[in-house]
C-alpha cells in the first residue's frame, strides 16, 4: 500500500468511525427515552385500572407504542420544541376571519340547517342553545366532517402526558381515552388532533365522559358519526359552562374615537347601555331594553383598529370552549350568517402580525414592568393588548394597543 493510498485509506476509516459515534450518541437517548415511556405507560396502569379499564384492554393499546416527539407543546431537554401553529394564534383577525371562508361555511350551515332543522330544534329546547350555534363549532372544528383529524389519539395523549407542558392535564385525558376503549370505542375512531380533542365537534375524553348525549336513541353517545349526537354534545356542554338561554354571543359596535382599548379585559365590564352612553354605537340592530341591561365588556381584536365587541356571559362561554378570541370570533360570526345575518360592519385593517418571539419580547418587559400578570406565550391576546395600551399612555405613544416593531424597539431603549 503506497504513502498516498494508505492515508486516503486512514481518512475513510476516521470518517466512518466519526459517523458511527454520532450514530450511537443519537440512538442512546432515543433508547432511553423509549425505555422512560414504557415506565411512564406501566405508572399509569393502577390508575387506569381504578377508571374500569381491563388489563386486556390497557395492555392492547400500549403495547408498541412510541411517544411522538413531532407534536407541539412538548418539553424535551435540549431541543428546542416548536409551538401550536393553531392559526388562532399565529393569524392576524383579517387572515383568519376572511370573507370567502365564511361564505362558503355559510353557504353549508344553512343547507345543513334545513337538514337537521328538527334535531337543532330539540337542541334548542333541551339545552338553550341554539342550532346555529353548535352548526357553527361544528364547521371551525371539523368543516362539518369533512376535515379528517389525523392523528392517533392514545398516541397523542400519552406523548403529552409524559413530556408535554400540561403534565397532569394529559395524563387524566390519557387515561379517560383508555376508558373509552374499554366501553367501546374502536381504535380506529380514536383520530385527533395533537391536542387529543375527538370527534365532529372536538371533545377531550373526560369531556365526552361529562357532556356526551345519546341524542338519536340508539343506545350511545356516538360524537364520531351520529350529527345528533355530536350537535346535541356540544349544546350540553356550552349550557354545562354557563350558556344563558336567549342571549346573543357578542354585540358589534362602532367605538369613539377617544375609546380606550386598554380597558378591553373581562375584569372591566358595564352594562351595554352604559357603554352607549360611552358612545359605543351598535352596528345592525336596535337592541332591547333588556339587552341593554346585559352586563359586558370591551373587545378589540386589533385595538384600535377594525371593528370592536360588546361581549356578554356568552362569548366567554365559547371562548371556554377554545380560548382564542377569533376562535370565539369566528364562531360567533358564521352563527349569525348561518342565521341570515352579513358580514362584520367595520372591516378589518391590513395589520402586520408580530413573530411570536417578539410578542414574548414584549410581554416580558410588560411583565417586568408590572403591566402585565399572564403567560408569556407570544401571542397578542386581550390582556398583552391591554397591557400594551397601558404601556403606550405611560409613556405618551400613540394609544392603540397592537403589538408592532416600533412599539417593541421603543421598549428596547
Amino acid at each position: 500500500m503506497t504513502p498516498a493510498v494508505h492515508e486516503g485509506y486512514v481518512r475513510i476509516m476516521i470518517r466512518i468511525a466519526a459517523a458511527l459515534v454520532v450514530v450511537l450518541s443519537l440512538s442512546a437517548p432515543l433508547r432511553a427515552a423509549d425505555a422512560a415511556f414504557q415506565q411512564f405507560l406501566q405508572s399509569a396502569w393502577p390508575e387506569a385500572q381504578a377508571l374500569g379499564v381491563s388489563r386486556t384492554t390497557f395492555d392492547q393499546a400500549t403495547r408498541g407504542l412510541e411517544p411522538d416527539l413531532s407534536l407541539p407543546d412538548l418539553v424535551i431537554p435540549g431541543r428546542v420544541q416548536r409551538e401550536p401553529g393553531q392559526a388562532e394564534f399565529v393569524q392576524t383577525p383579517g387572515q383568519y376571519l376572511g370573507e370567502r371562508t365564511f361564505d362558503r361555511l355559510t353557504a353549508r350551515g344553512r343547507q345543513l340547517a334545513a337538514q337537521y332543522q328538527d334535531t337543532l330544534a330539540r337542541i334548542d329546547k333541551e339545552f338553550g342553545v341554539p342550532g346555529n350555534v353548535v352548526l357553527a363549532i361544528w364547521a371551525r372544528e371539523t368543516d362539518y366532517g369533512g376535515y379528517q383529524l389525523p392523528l392517533d389519539a392514545i398516541r397523542t395523549l400519552a406523548t403529552q402526558a409524559y413530556t408535554g407542558k400540561r403534565k397532569d392535564f394529559f395524563r387524566n385525558e390519557f387515561l379517560h381515552a383508555l376508558k373509552m376503549l374499554q366501553d367501546g370505542t374502536p381504535r380506529a375512531d380514536m383520530r385527533s388532533s395533537w391536542g387529543g380533542a375527538l370527534g365532529l365537534t372536538q371533545f377531550l375524553p373526560s369531556e365526552f365522559y361529562k357532556y356526551g348525549v345519546d341524542f338519536d336513541g340508539d343506545g350511545r353517545a356516538d360524537i364520531w358519526h351520529s350529527v345528533p349526537d355530536a350537535l346535541a354534545s356540544a349544546a350540553k356542554q356550552l349550557a354545562g359552562k354557563g350558556w344563558q338561554r336567549g342571549e346573543r354571543w357578542a354585540y358589534e359596535v362602532r367605538a369613539p374615537q377617544d375609546a380606550d382599548c386598554s380597558i378591553g379585559v373581562p375584569d372591566v365590564t358595564a352594562s351595554i347601555g352604559e357603554w352607549v352612553k360611552r358612545g359605543f354605537v351598535p352596528l345592525g340592530r336596535q337592541l332591547s331594553a333588556a339587552e341593554l341591561a346585559l352586563p359586558a365588556s370591551l373587545l378589540q381584536p386589533e385595538g384600535a383598529y377594525g371593528p370592536a365587541f360588546l361581549t356578554p356571559k356568552n362569548y366567554y362561554v365559547i371562548k371556554d370552549y377554545n380560548f382564542s378570541d377569533l376562535y370565539v370570533l369566528f364562531v360567533g360570526h358564521l352563527s349569525d350568517r348561518i342565521a341570515g345575518g352579513g358580514a362584520f360592519a367595520t372591516p378589518w385593517s391590513k395589520n402586520a402580525q408580530l413573530k411570536t418571539t417578539d410578542v414574548e419580547t414584549m410581554q416580558k418587559r410588560l411583565t417586568a414592568l408590572g403591566l402585565y400578570k399572564d403567560k408569556i406565550d407570544g401571542k397578542a391576546g386581550m390582556l398583552t393588548r391591554a397591557a400594551l395600551g397601558a404601556y403606550q399612555k405611560n409613556n405618551k405613544l400613540k394609544v392603540d394597543c397592537w403589538p408592532t416593531a416600533a412599539v417593541l424597539d421603543h421598549m428596547r431603549r
